[in-house]
This record gives structure tokens, C-alpha cells and sequence, in this order.
């Protein structure tokens, strides 16, 4: 009985903390809100949307590659809030011929929360619409709700990792031991195609992600080939899935970088 108790008592706490949300979702996966401590410089309070998945099962990345629907976030019911999403860095996800880019198991979306006036509650309310798939595919929602304040959390350690994931803005040829050193445009077999050295680590797994400028560019994941000099890895991707009249020429594609420690990403343009 009284270990009965117990365990009644830990899980009333654990519902009761004030820096994370109730969990909304089913057996293949939910979701929830958590809060971090604000920063010693002051600014945005710290937040994130944890998304719990049942082993085999994913979901995607703000680009899901070949196949898939990136998450649909709506803050609109929050109060005194201006939310950003960030992006963790994702992974490519291989299955029955396709390539989709997204995440496995549990993931941890950084928000930053910009109050819009410093001397009220912040309140932060979200409507996640994303989907789940193992081999096929199935549509997930889950509402959550909580107050930021700023104070330190129990998150704080699960969301710094998080944070040190999302990948870091680099120029073209910039950046430490992770770098796209070059970028250019030669003839394919079909049409033509884009050939990225990315420079990491020896013996360090690399893989490379390419997103046009609006959700509506559908471009091929970069896949790794042979031939690239000294210390580099070789992408290349053919020029294909612009929108209808769009044109390549001149256009800024977004190129992510990752390494199990270590993600940039470095906008290029199709010249």
C-alpha cells in the first residue's frame, strides 16, 4: 500500500511540474511542451516541443525529402508571444526506394519565445498537426499549454542539447572542421546537376540536405559519390523539382550539413 502510494504520488508530481505540458497523443506517438531557464543576457524565454515516437516509427523535418509532411505548428491562441521554431539537425531516413529526411525516436524542437510585453505572463499554446510513419504513414495532432516564466527547469539540460543541434549559419568555404568548401554546376546525364565538397573529420560519418526557397521546390536529396579531393565528401543532386515557372538561375538554395556532433547550414546560389 504504501508503495502504492508512492508511485501514486510521483506521477501526481511529475503531471503537476510547471515546465513541462501534459502529453497528448496515442501509443505511436505524442507530444508536449517544455520550458528552459531564460538566458543570463535576457531576451527570448526558452521553450520546446518534445515529440515522443514508439520505436520503428518517425517523423519528418521542416524538408521531408523524397516522401512525407513536415510539421504544421499554430501559437495563434497564445498570449503575449512572438514563437520560432528551430530545427534540430535531421537524418536521412531510407525506405522501399525513397529518401525522406526527419527524425527517430524521441526529438526536441527549440522555440524561442519573444514576449511582447516584458511586464505580463507569458502563456504558450500550440496546435502541432504532423505526421508519424513506420511503413505506412498516419496523421498525428496534440494541443498543449504552458506558462514560460524564465526560472530554472528541469528540461534545461534536454533542451541545451537540443539547441546545440540546430545547425549553425556558415558562408560558402566557411566554418571549422564541418564546411562546404565548394559548390558547382556541370552537365548530367538527364540535365543538370549540382557537385558540393563538403570538408569533416576523417572517418566521421557526413550527410548533406538541400531545400529550395519555399516549401514548394521539391529537390532531390543529395546523394554521396566518389572522386571528391583530400578530406572532402562529394554530394551531388540533379537540378529537378522546381515549381512550375520557377527558374534555377540565380534561386538560393539552403544546403545542410551533419555529423553526429556537429550540423551547418550554408545558403548558395544557383549561378
Amino acid at each position: 500500500m504504501a508503495l502504492a502510494c508512492a508511485l501514486l504520488g510521483g506521477m501526481g508530481t511529475a503531471q503537476a511540474a510547471d515546465d513541462v505540458s501534459r502529453w497528448d497523443g496515442d501509443a505511436r506517438s505524442a507530444a508536449r511542451l517544455i520550458a528552459g531557464s531564460r538566458p543570463a543576457g535576457g531576451g527570448a524565454l526558452r521553450a520546446g516541443i518534445e515529440i515522443r515516437l514508439k520505436p520503428g516509427w518517425h517523423t519528418y523535418w521542416r524538408y521531408p525529402g523524397d516522401a512525407g509532411v513536415p510539421p504544421q505548428f499554430d501559437f495563434s491562441a497564445s498570449e503575449n508571444v512572438k514563437a520560432i521554431v528551430l530545427w534540430p539537425a535531421p537524418q536521412r531516413l531510407s525506405q522501399e526506394g525513397s529518401v525522406s529526411i526527419g527524425y527517430e525516436r524521441n526529438v526536441i524542437l527549440p522555440v524561442q519565445a519573444m514576449p511582447l510585453d516584458g511586464a505580463k505572463p507569458v502563456v504558450l499554446r500550440l496546435k502541432l498537426d504532423y505526421a508519424v510513419c513506420e511503413k505506412l504513414c498516419v496523421p498525428a495532432e496534440a494541443k498543449a499549454e504552458l506558462v514560460l516564466t524564465g526560472a530554472p527547469a528541469s528540461q534545461d539540460a534536454a533542451l541545451a542539447a537540443a539547441e546545440a543541434r540546430v545547425p549553425k549559419r556558415m558562408p560558402l568555404g566557411g566554418g571549422g572542421t564541418l564546411a562546404v568548401r565548394s559548390v558547382k554546376r556541370e552537365a548530367g546525364a538527364t540535365r543538370p546537376r549540382m557537385v558540393i565538397d563538403v570538408a569533416a573529420p576523417p572517418a566521421t560519418p557526413v550527410d548533406l540536405f538541400a531545400e529550395g526557397p519555399t516549401q514548394k521546390w521539391a529537390l532531390p536529396v543529395p546523394t554521396l559519390i566518389d572522386g571528391a579531393p583530400p578530406g572532402m565528401r562529394r554530394f551531388v543532386f540533379e537540378l529537378d523539382g522546381a515549381p512550375p515557372g520557377e527558374a534555377y538561375q540565380g534561386t538560393v538554395v539552403t544546403l545542410t550539413a551533419v555529423t553526429p556532433t556537429d550540423a551547418i547550414e550554408v545558403p548558395i546560389r544557383l549561378d
